[in-house]
C-alpha cells in the first residue's frame, strides 16, 4: 500500500512561519484575557456521544466525527442502526465540553468563574476557502454571572485583544434569542418549531428573505403567518424599543440590550447595533447574542451569547453562563493577507561554522541566557541560499 503525502482533506500542516504567527496571536490573546481575570483550562478532544447529540448544537450535530466502539463493546452482530456502533465523538465546539467541565468541577472553582480555553475542534464539513474540518477555537466564558456584566466584560475583552493586532472599525451586531422567540409567537407560527424556524432565518445572509420564505413554506408553515413574521423584520431597527413595541417584548430584556450597547460603546468606541435577524446557529442560546466583524472581511470573526440552561443538562443546578468565541482561523487568514509582521525585540544571531568548535557552543549558551535567540549551523554547500533564508527570518549572520 502506497503512503499518501498530503494531509487528510480539510486538515493542514503548519510550516514554522505559520506556527510563529499562530503562537504570537495566542500569546497576545492569553495576555489580554488574563488581565480581565480569565483563567486557562483545557478539556479532552473526545466527548461521550450523548453529550454531543443532545439537540443543543443545531446543524453542527450533523457534522460530528463519530468514533467506533472498541473491543467487546463493538458488537457487530446486534446492530439496529449506525449509532449502535459508536460511543464517543470528536468535539465540534468548546462550549459543550466546557459546560460538562464546569458541572464536574464547580465546587473547586471561583464563582463567578471566568474561563479561557483554546483547542482544535472537528466538523465533517465540506472544505473550502477559510473552512476546514479541523480548526482552532478560542473561547471566553463566564459562569455564575446572571447580569449583563458578563456580556459587557466579554465583548470589551475581545475588542481589546483585536486592537492589539491593529484591527479597527469593529461592527458588532447584538440581539436576544427571547426577542426572536417572541416574534415567532406573535406571528402565530408553531412554537415547538422555533429551532427549525430560526435555522432557516440564520441562512438570511446567504439566501435572502425570499429564500427564507421559500424554505419556511416548503416546511408547510401557513403562508399568511410566514409573511406576517418576515414583515416584522422590515421595521426600523435603529430604536430597539420601537422595534419591539408591536409584539409587547418584555421591557427588561430591551433595557438590558440597550445597557450593553451603551456601556461597551462608551468603553471601546466600537460600533454596536441592534440586529433582529442575528440568530447564531446554536440552539443552546437563551438570551443576548452577538457577532463581531472587522474591515476587510464581510463575515464575522467571532460571536457568542448567553446559554443559561446548558449546565443544567449535566448537573441538577441552574447556572447562568455567557461566552464569546473568536474565529481564530479567519483572524490568521486576515493577518497573513495584510502582511502582518510579528513584533520581535529579541536579537537573533546565526553562527555558521565549518567544523566542530566547543567555544561557539559556550558562547551561544551564554547569549541565550541573556535572552538572545541563537542558532548554530554548519555551512551548507549552497551557502547563498542558506544565508538568504536566515536573513529572511531576521537572523544576523556570523561566520565562525
Amino acid at each position: 500500500m502506497a503512503f499518501i503525502k498530503t494531509p487528510v482533506k480539510g486538515t493542514r500542516d503548519f510550516v514554522p512561519e505559520d506556527m510563529a504567527l499562530r503562537e504570537y496571536v495566542l500569546r497576545v490573546m492569553k495576555d489580554t484575557y488574563q488581565k480581565f481575570g480569565f483563567e486557562i483550562i483545557a478539556t479532552p478532544c473526545l466527548e461521550h456521544i450523548e453529550n454531543l447529540t443532545n439537540k443543543q448544537g443545531g446543524d453542527n450535530e450533523k457534522l460530528i466525527f463519530k468514533i467506533l466502539k472498541r473491543g467487546e463493546k463493538l458488537d457487530l452482530e446486534n446492530i439496529n442502526n449506525v449509532d449502535d456502533l459508536v460511543d464517543t465523538g470528536l468535539r465540534y465546539d468548546l462550549t459543550v465540553p466546557l459546560s460538562r467541565f464546569y458541572a464536574n468541577n464547580m465546587n473547586e472553582l471561583n464563582s463567578p468563574f471566568r474561563s479561557f480555553q483554546t483547542g482544535f475542534v472537528w466538523r465533517a464539513d465540506r472544505p473550502q476557502k477559510g473552512r476546514f474540518r479541523e480548526f482552532m477555537q478560542c473561547d471566553l466564558d463566564i459562569f455564575g454571572e446572571k447580569t449583563n456584566l458578563g456580556e459587557i466584560e466579554l465583548i470589551t475583552a475581545v475588542i481589546t485583544f483585536l486592537k492589539k493586532l491593529n484591527f479597527q472599525n469593529f461592527q458588532i451586531k447584538i440581539n436576544d434569542r427571547r426577542i426572536l422567540t417572541k416574534m415567532i409567537e406573535y406571528s402565530l407560527l408553531p412554537m415547538e418549531k422555533t429551532d427549525d424556524i430560526l435555522i432557516s432565518l440564520d441562512k438570511l445572509d446567504k439566501i435572502g428573505f425570499e429564500g427564507v420564505k421559500e424554505e419556511l413554506l416548503n416546511n408547510n408553515y401557513d403562508k399568511e403567518k410566514v409573511e406576517n413574521y418576515l414583515d416584522l423584520f422590515a421595521k426600523d431597527k435603529s430604536d430597539i424599543c420601537n422595534f419591539c413595541q408591536e409584539f409587547n417584548m418584555d421591557e427588561d430584556i430591551v433595557n438590558n440590550l440597550q445597557e450593553i450597547i451603551k456601556t461597551v460603546t462608551n468603553l471601546t468606541n466600537a460600533n454596536l447595533s441592534f440586529n433582529p435577524t442575528l440568530v447564531r446557529g446554536m440552539s443552546y442560546y437563551t438570551g443576548p447574542i452577538f457577532e463581531i466583524t472587522v474591515e476587510d472581511l464581510a463575515s464575522s470573526i467571532g460571536g457568542g451569547g448567553r446559554y443559561d440552561k446548558m449546565v443544567e443538562k449535566y448537573a441538577n443546578i441552574s447556572v447562568p453562563a455567557v461566552g464569546f468565541s473568536v474565529g481564530f482561523e479567519r483572524l490568521i487568514l486576515l493577518l497573513k493577507e495584510r502582511g502582518f509582521i510579528i513584533p520581535n525585540n529579541q536579537e537573533k544571531i546565526a553562527y555558521i561554522i565549518k567544523e566542530h568548535n566547543e567555544e561557539i557552543y559556550k558562547k551561544a549558551n551564554n547569549e541565550r541566557k541573556e535572552g538572545k535567540i541563537v542558532k548554530i549551523s554548519y555551512r551548507n554547500k549552497n551557502f547563498k541560499f542558506q544565508k538568504e533564508q536566515l536573513e529572511k527570518d531576521g537572523y544576523k549572520i556570523i561566520e565562525w
